[in-house]
């Protein structure tokens, strides 16, 4: 028989978190997933449990899902090379062709079907599903032109309001339409970023591979546990944020000048980041707040 006092410790946590689930019933709270934290089994399984047990405690989760790391394998498989700028990915013809059968053929579904054995009710979209994500060519960046990587110009919010009102998880792979039908690639940060604040969500969450937002990027130690967006803009100006970073910090400016009550940055590399930061007193990571 388990020990008393386990009992004892795992009722404490569940009274601790009933005021934020309390706080958070009905409300809408987007999860961007990817990266590393889509890269171990075990890892992958704790957050998609998470996200189920959101839904089935009265909270409505859109996930938005990433996966570099999987377009890369199969991109070096097929010899074609991987460039990136300023953080987004560089995307011809034939690396569109690429984004588009990983992220929506395999990661969406597989994300999918993972999260309805788990017993909620999950549905995989794209952006070029009843046009939910409409983009246009996003303009050269310094000079050099990124290709097909989309600007966002509209969200069917519509739909997912009513997904997400009924029963079921939307889990929304970036690739958008354009004008004419065509696919582009949409870096996930900001896709998830601009979902967040079209359905005007309480929270919008990055899970990365890094602890959060550090003043010292080598220093575990240095984590910035609440942070103003003035302060973002700061530590971009001097350089302390930097490369891919830079997309996710700059979709939480976004979210929350358009509406977003709160955003965090998480590391997606431990057991049940979602639940420990947002149904906790202390939290694990970064939020960023507008003052």
């Amino acid at each position: 028989m388990e020990n008393y006092d386990n009992l004892i410790h795992k009722a404490n946590i569940l009274t601790e978190a009933l005021p934020y689930i309390q706080r958070l019933a009905g409300k809408t709270v987007v999860i961007k997933y990817g990266g590393n934290a889509m890269t171990d089994e075990k890892l992958i399984t704790t957050i998609l449990q998470d996200i189920a047990l959101l839904k089935c405690v009265g909270v409505n989760p859109v996930v938005v899902h990433g996966g570099g790391p999987e377009i890369n394998r199969l991109l070096g498989k097929l010899e074609i090379e991987s460039k990136f700028h300023n953080g987004l990915r560089i995307t011809d013809g034939a690396t569109m062709e690429v984004v588009q059968m990983v992220l929506t053929g395999k990661i969406n579904k597989d994300i999918t079907a993972q999260l309805n054995c788990l017993g909620v009710k999950a549905i995989g979209l794209c952006g070029k599903d009843a046009n939910l994500i409409e983009v246009v060519k996003k303009p050269a960046s310094d000079g050099v032109d990124l290709g097909y990587v989309g600007q966002i110009t509209g969200i069917n919010q519509k739909l997912l309001h009513m997904l997400t009102q009924d029963e079921f998880i939307p889990v929304i792979a970036p690739v958008g339409v354009g004008p004419d039908g065509e696919s582009y690639n949409i870096n996930a940060d900001t896709a998830a970023a601009e979902i967040a604040a079209a359905l005007q969500a309480e929270k919008l969450i990055f899970l990365t591979d890094i602890d959060g937002i550090r003043l010292d990027p080598q220093d575990p130690e240095s984590l910035i546990s609440v942070i103003t967006v003035e302060r973002i803009n700061e530590l971009i100006a001097d350089g302390t944020i930097s490369g891919g970073m830079i997309p996710k910090v700059q979709g939480c400016i976004r979210s929350i000048e358009l509406g977003v009550n709160r955003t965090h940055i998480l590391n997606g590399t431990i057991p049940h980041p979602v639940l420990l930061e947002i149904f906790t007193d202390k939290g694990i990571g970064t939020m960023v707040v507008r003052a």
